[in-house]
This record gives C-alpha cells, sequence and structure tokens, in this order.
C-alpha cells in the first residue's frame, strides 16, 4: 500500500522557514503599504505632561508631530547646505524630496520606508556623486528618521525587516550602482541597528506595561465580581433562612389553629388547610431555588440573624477591641423587615470593621435614623492615629455594602472626607405597609 503526502508535509524544513520568513516581510511591509495612518495625539493625562496647566497641555498632544516636523527640517538645511550660490530646479529637488519623505511618516508610515529607498539613488545622483554613496547627506539623515519613526509606529517584528531591507539594498547599490570611491553603507546599517534596537526594547517595554496594566484590570474585575457573587450569596442564604423561618411558622400555626377553636366550621378548617398546603408548597419550591446558592459544607445558623437590636453588643465588642465608638439613634424606632434589618447591622458591622483595619486609633460614629419610608445609616471616623500602621485593602468590603443596599433598592455612597476619614452612608427604602411601630412600654 503506497501512503501519499500532502503538499505541506513533502516540504523540507529550509524551504518552510524561507516561506514563513517572506511571509512575515510581506505581512510587515507590503501588506497595506500605502495605509492612511495618521499619528495620533500624545497621551497628556499621563507622564510628566500631567503636570502643565491646562491650557499648555492640550497643544503638549502635538508634540510627537512637532518633533518630525524639525527632524524634516534638519534633513532640508543639510540639502541645501551643499549649495553656495545659485540653487537649480534639480538641487532644490534633492532638497525637498527627503524631508517631505520624513513628513509622510505622519500619516503612511510603511510607504515612507519605500519612498527613502527608493529615491536615495536618484538624490546621490542629482548631488553629483558625493563621497558616501549611495547616500547623500540629507538622504541618509532622512532614512535614518524614517526608520526610527516607522519602527516606532509599528511592531517590533517590522524594525528588524526594515534593517535587513536597508542592509539588502545597500549591498545591492555598492555591488551593481557603485560609483563613488567610499560608502556610507556600514556606518548607517551600525547607526540604524542601535537606534532601531534602542526603539524595539522601549515598544516591547511598552507593551509588556501595557499587557500587565490590562490584566490587572481585568483581575481586579474577576476579583469584584466574584466578590458580588459571594455576597450575592450570603444574601440569599440569610433571605432563605429567613424566609424560611416565617413560613415554616405560618405552616406550623395554620395546622394548630383549628385545634383552638371549639367545633370550628368545615370551611374555617378548609381554609386553615389550604393556607397550610401553600405554605408549605412555598417553602418547597423556596428551598429549591435558593438551595442551589448553598455551599455543601454550609450549614444554617442555629442561633437568629442580628438585628438592629443587636447594634449595642457591636458597638461594645469593637469598643473593646480598641475603638472608640459613638452610637445615635433618632426618630421612631419601630420594626423592620427582617431582611432590612439584616443587611442594615451586615452594613454597620462591615463599615466598623474596615475602620479598625484601614483607620487605627481613630474615632468612629454610627448614626441609625428612623425616617418616613425608610432607613439611614452612616458611619463615619477620623484620620487614623497612633503607631498601628493601616492595613491596605482592595475595596471589597465596600463592594459588598452597596451590593446589599442595591439589592433592597437603596442608595449608598462611600469616600474620604475633607478631614482624611472617611464615610458611608446609606438609605434603604421601606414602606409603610412593611414596617410597624414598636409599643410604647
Amino acid at each position: 500500500m503506497t501512503q501519499t503526502q500532502s503538499p505541506e508535509t513533502s516540504r523540507s524544513p529550509e524551504l518552510r522557514l524561507a516561506q514563513d520568513a517572506l511571509g512575515g516581510l510581506r505581512q510587515e511591509l507590503f501588506h497595506d503599504a500605502f495605509a492612511y495612518r495618521p499619528l495620533p495625539r500624545m497621551d497628556v493625562e499621563s507622564g510628566p505632561t500631567r503636570f502643565l496647566p491646562a491650557r499648555i497641555r492640550v497643544y503638549a498632544g502635538l508634540l510627537p508631530h512637532a518633533v518630525v516636523a524639525f527632524a524634516a527640517l534638519i534633513v532640508f538645511v543639510l540639502g541645501m547646505e551643499r549649495y553656495h550660490g545659485a540653487i537649480g530646479p534639480f538641487g532644490l529637488l534633492t532638497a525637498v524630496v527627503p524631508a517631505a519623505i520624513v513628513l509622510l511618516t505622519l500619516l503612511r508610515p510603511v510607504l515612507a520606508f519605500w519612498a527613502s529607498l527608493g529615491t536615495t539613488p536618484f538624490v546621490g545622483y542629482l548631488a553629483s556623486y558625493e563621497a558616501g554613496w549611495p547616500w547623500a547627506a540629507n538622504s541618509l539623515a532622512a532614512h535614518l528618521v524614517v526608520l526610527v519613526v516607522v519602527a516606532a509606529r509599528t511592531r517590533p517584528r517590522t524594525a528588524a525587516w526594515m534593517w535587513l531591507v536597508t542592509a539588502g539594498y545597500c549591498f545591492f547599490a555598492e555591488m551593481f550602482l557603485g560609483i563613488g570611491v567610499t560608502s556610507d553603507s556600514v556606518p548607517l546599517l551600525f547607526v540604524a541597528a542601535l537606534v532601531l534596537l534602542t526603539v524595539t526594547v522601549f515598544q516591547v517595554r511598552r507593551q509588556a506595561t501595557r499587557e500587565v496594566t490590562a490584566q490587572q484590570t481585568v483581575t481586579l474585575q474577576e476579583i469584584s465580581r466574584r466578590t458580588v457573587l459571594e455576597e450575592r450569596t450570603t444574601i440569599a442564604r440569610e433571605l432563605h433562612d429567613v424566609v424560611a423561618h416565617h413560613m415554616s411558622v405560618v405552616a406550623i400555626q395554620a395546622e394548630a389553629a383549628p385545634y383552638r377553636v371549639q367545633n370550628p366550621p368545615p370551611e374555617l378548617e378548609q381554609a386553615f388547610l389550604t393556607i397550610r398546603e401553600n405554605a408549605v408548597a412555598a417553602l418547597t419550591e423556596l428551598r429549591r431555588i435558593l438551595g442551589v446558592v448553598r455551599a455543601e459544607d454550609y450549614e444554617a445558623p442555629d442561633a437568629p440573624q442580628p438585628t438592629l437590636g443587636d447594634l449595642d453588643t457591636l458597638v461594645d465588642n469593637v469598643r473593646e477591641a480598641g475603638l472608640d465608638v459613638e452610637k445615635t439613634v433618632t426618630g421612631a424606632v419601630r420594626e423592620l423587615p427582617q431582611g432590612v434589618e439584616l443587611s442594615a447591622y451586615r452594613i454597620v458591622q462591615e463599615a466598623l470593621s474596615n475602620v479598625l483595619r484601614h483607620a487605627p486609633g481613630a474615632a468612629a460614629k454610627v448614626e441609625v435614623s428612623y425616617v418616613l419610608g425608610g432607613l439611614g445609616l452612616r458611619i463615619a471616623n477620623g484620620p487614623a492615629r497612633g503607631l498601628v500602621k493601616p492595613s491596605p485593602g482592595a475595596g471589597h468590603g465596600i463592594t459588598g455594602m452597596r451590593e446589599r443596599v442595591t439589592m433592597l433598592g437603596g442608595q449608598m455612597t462611600a469616600g474620604a472626607t475633607e478631614d482624611g476619614g472617611y464615610e458611608v452612608a446609606a438609605f434603604v427604602p421601606v414602606s409603610r405597609e412593611e414596617s410597624r411601630e414598636e409599643p410604647q412600654s
């Protein structure tokens, strides 16, 4: 049985390597060589330019364009320097063309590279065979500037291909177009190699910095997203415990209610039976839906979930930890939905924990406001004091608090204060039907 080989596998490794190399050359220097790619403005919001006044900073973005224009002026002056008297049209052309090619890098960088190579022998010819053939002084300077600008505006691999193409051109010019006795090709290639290597190193470093910054941004977003999901999971668990408890109480009371009444009518018994069946069905459905967010090793707490009535215990605990806390309650104290009270307690707990971690030695204030239509919270602290250094934080606690408030339909603000401290303020709406005033004793 004969085996056939595909053309790809039948090629020698040397041939494939040559084809890959030519493919890279075609991709970097031939593909879209005439593409219109204007040089963008420089970012003035980072680096030393961010310290400039706003009026000057607007024009600072054109600094790269000004540098290229100045280089074109230098090239033009070098072209005119060889003429000490009247200059003819061809002489003016030898000075203008290299300078115009330098300016072309602002719009079409790859085309400027090919134009620089293509016009070099004509400029050398019109320059009356200056020493250093085929490079006249201004065309040599223009080609170095073009190499630098194009390398800075393209990928690092393009710089290597431009140097190789320039080296091939120099060899061809000396072997087949050689007219002068001396040549500047070797010094040009040496200087171009150093310059392109420097530009490539800066480019690779800048690209690596961008990739690291992008990766850090993605990592922070993932951490923030995971924090939100974990907080939602915790909230769902707590709400499950709260709602499941109340639904269980409803089911038990509905089952026991007929036995509290002598000779209850059948309609009443059926009504309580229906209530119990609906409560059990709702509890089953609730457990089925919210059960997916429970971890396998999660156990429901035996003790009741904390409420705003437990804030005094929380304040005493943080005082024992060394935090000076002042608690203030304003408005008519009333019982709120258990989910609201639990979330409010957790917000105060997390805020005070942040004070302990990030502002050691600072004094804190906790304000709980029972207002018409909702509950207001404000936790503020002064600047850190003492010898203990603050612990760095990633803002995940703030993210969790904000998620709790958002899920309850409220609003929250968090930020530094003028005295160097920090303040967390939240408002959770509560309708009149959801809350009732505590009975007066």
